[in-house]
């Protein structure tokens, strides 16, 4: 068999703002595993708020992919599992090998991860900007019902406002990437139930989840950095409504199942999230996604060029069924 790791650079069609960071690329790898004639890729961009860089994955899976080289045959999802640690390495691996399983028995995946498939509606993001900038943003985002604003500390209201002025009918989610406090959180819901907004995402800092203890909140609230894997599911499931799957974070899609389970399990709702990439990196995410109440895969409508075989992103934020070619 063989076994091909490298990095890509995706830039960005313009810069990128959320919380404390500002992006105008995303730097990705992209493993290829192949065993007579068949195979199976994945793109990963790691998580960027625990140090994960493209060069550090890289060399996270240097001496793995010189292993496999000389192996005879491909691992297995519960090698794959007890050579990594949850994150981008471990997503590259266990995702190509999922889309080479897909393709050596001629099914899609969901087939064989047991579930069905129905379209998925994206959100559609937008960066931290002015007021202004944002609604004219939500303005031109006709094609889409619902929209989520990247938010910090500075001036939350005033940025939701101007967009539920521009957008009245649209569904509103914020994602504050752990950039409040418990008192900020208290103080400025109010206005958002006013504005209608449907869910705040990652409001506090992870770490600092155990002040929402006690606190009843009128929007649900959903942990994205305080859940990485199925080792923090059980706290984070105590202090928030919704858990978001990302699969850079839990490494890859036999983890995220995991989570699903579990959530299922416990009666929490489910997003599926994205680190950015390209469409590549995006399709593992829509079988997630069939368990999601949020669904974020909008990752290649940032870029400034996705790749062939692309997602096609339609009205309403619909997503095409990933084509066979391009994974699962």
């Amino acid at each position: 068999m063989s076994a091909v790791v490298e990095i890509v650079t995706h830039p960005l069609k313009a810069p990128f703002s959320i919380s404390g960071y500002v992006f105008d690329h995303v730097d990705t790898i992209k493993l290829t595993l192949e065993l007579n004639e068949v195979r199976g890729r994945s793109e990963a961009a790691g998580v960027y708020y625990l140090d994960d860089t493209a060069e550090s994955m890289f060399e996270q899976l240097r001496p793995i992919v010189a292993e496999l080289n000389k192996a005879r045959h491909l691992p297995t999802a519960a090698d794959i599992q007890d050579w990594l640690p949850s994150g981008g390495p471990r997503n590259a691996l266990d995702c190509a090998l999922w889309d080479y399983h897909a393709k050596a028995c001629s099914k899609r995946v969901w087939e064989l991860a047991g579930t069905c498939w129905q379209p998925l509606r994206t959100v559609y993001t937008l960066g931290i900007d002015t007021p202004e900038a944002m609604a004219n943003a939500a303005a031109a985002a006709t094609g889409f019902s619902r929209i989520k604003l990247k938010l910090g500390i500075e001036d939350p209201v005033a940025r939701v406002e101007a967009v539920r002025a521009a957008r009245p009918e649209v569904s509103l989610i914020i994602d504050v990437n752990q950039g409040w406090t418990i008192d900020a959180l208290r103080d400025f819901t109010p206005e958002l139930v006013r504005l209608g907004v449907d869910m705040i995402e990652q409001p506090l800092p992870r770490g600092d989840d155990h002040a929402l203890e006690g606190y009843v909140s009128p929007i649900p609230l959903a942990a994205d950095e305080s859940c990485l894997d199925m080792s923090e599911f059980a706290a984070a499931s105590k202090r928030y409504a919704i858990i978001n799957i990302k699969l850079d974070k839990c490494g890859g899609l036999t983890e995220a199942l995991k989570l699903v389970k579990a959530a299922q399990d416990a009666d929490i709702d489910l997003m599926v999230g994205n680190m950015s990439g390209s469409s590549l990196a995006m399709a593992p995410g829509y079988v997630v996604g069939q368990f999601c109440k949020f669904v974020d895969l909008d990752g290649p409508l940032l870029l400034a060029h996705d790749i062939d075989k692309a997602i096609e992103f339609g009205r309403g934020g619909l997503m095409s069924l990933p084509d066979p070619a391009l994974w699962g």
